[in-house]
């Protein structure tokens, strides 16, 4: 993350892989999420990873990222990271199906 992005929004989907479905994965991170200034959604997909969209300034994106990974870290494997710009359309985060 350049200097520049850890002050403006910007828009984060993440892809999980390991031992993240049926384990409390999505739960944990709107949990999670509470504590920091991100909107977005996760949710499982049919290939046995977890999709994460969020929004959010960059810093604090970090902060949950870190702060996910802590917590989750014996059931994740991979995550694989897609920056693009942030569209503005989530309103809080939570699971969607």
């Amino acid at each position: 993350m350049t200097e520049h992005e850890s002050n403006r929004t910007i828009r984060r989907t993440l892809l999980y892989s390991g031992r993240v479905q049926g384990v409390g994965f999505r739960y944990t991170a709107v949990e999670i999420a509470a504590d920091f200034d991100i909107r977005g959604t996760v949710c499982n997909l049919p290939d046995g990873r977890v999709k994460l969209v969020a929004e959010g300034v960059g810093d604090e994106l970090d902060r949950f990222q870190a702060a996910l990974a802590q917590v989750m870290q014996s059931n994740i494997r991979d995550v694989s990271v897609s920056p693009s710009a942030p569209t503005g359309e989530f309103d809080a985060f939570r699971i969607v199906r």
